[in-house]
């Protein structure tokens, strides 16, 4: 039962991450959820800053607790423990950057606190990919080409934000950056729901030699 309460963690996280991106873009007049990152809702000096931090502190502890699920999730299988490494290790990097290193609101000169967010983030986009591709071992067929697919979003869509990102800086126009970003982050968000569905259909024993002892296929 704790198990099972862990893993169901991980599907209040994603949902508790997509209503507070949603409801912060909603308080702040101007905001545009097209051109504009998620990021900037945490910013220094940003308006909806206030209301998004606590709630993304408590997304990390969910997360968290969802690692850990994982964790216990295992068995035998080597894999899922990489997978709850990089899930906790993405946002442990994630809930430093919300709490040290928040970026600055456009048209303000960057300072150090942006380019740590720009780094920390990027290593965190590691650990995703980490617990993207060790999770997908762990299943049939269908669970690993949708994880490819996943990571080909990643790629994309990634790179497509990425080049906005020296006209962020800038502080010019980024029409579709908000666009980029937000599809990377619901896919993984998506993601993490259903890994967390899977694990809850698994029985662990003790002395399991496989998940459950019984194989989930494609």
């Amino acid at each position: 039962m704790v198990r099972k309460l862990l893993l169901v963690c991980g599907i209040l996280s994603s949902l508790l991450y997509v209503a507070t991106v949603v409801l912060a873009a909603m308080q702040w007049e101007g905001y545009s959820s097209i051109s504009q990152t998620v990021s900037e809702l945490i910013a220094i000096d940003a308006p909806t800053t206030p209301f998004v931090v606590p709630l993304f502190i408590l997304y990390s502890l969910l997360v968290y607790a969802f690692g850990v699920g994982v964790w216990q999730s295992a068995g035998q299988k080597r894999a899922l423990r990489f997978a709850a490494v990089g899930l906790v290790g993405k946002e442990v990097l994630g809930l430093v950057v919300t709490l040290f290193f928040p970026m600055h609101l456009r048209g303000i000169e960057g300072t150090l606190t942006d380019t740590m967010h720009a780094t920390l983030t990027g290593v965190g986009l590691l650990f995703m990919l980490l617990a993207l591709g060790c999770a997908a071992t762990a299943f049939g067929k269908w669970f690993r080409l949708y994880s490819i697919g996943t990571i080909l979003i990643f790629v994309v869509f990634g790179v497509l934000a990425g080049l906005d990102g020296s006209r962020l800086e800038a502080n010019l126009p980024t029409p579709w950056m908000g666009v980029w970003e937000r599809i990377n982050i619901f896919a993984y968000m998506l993601w993490v729901v259903v890994l967390a569905i899977l694990l809850l259909r698994i029985q662990v024993t003790p002395f399991q030699n496989d998940l459950g002892g019984k194989r989930v296929s494609g």
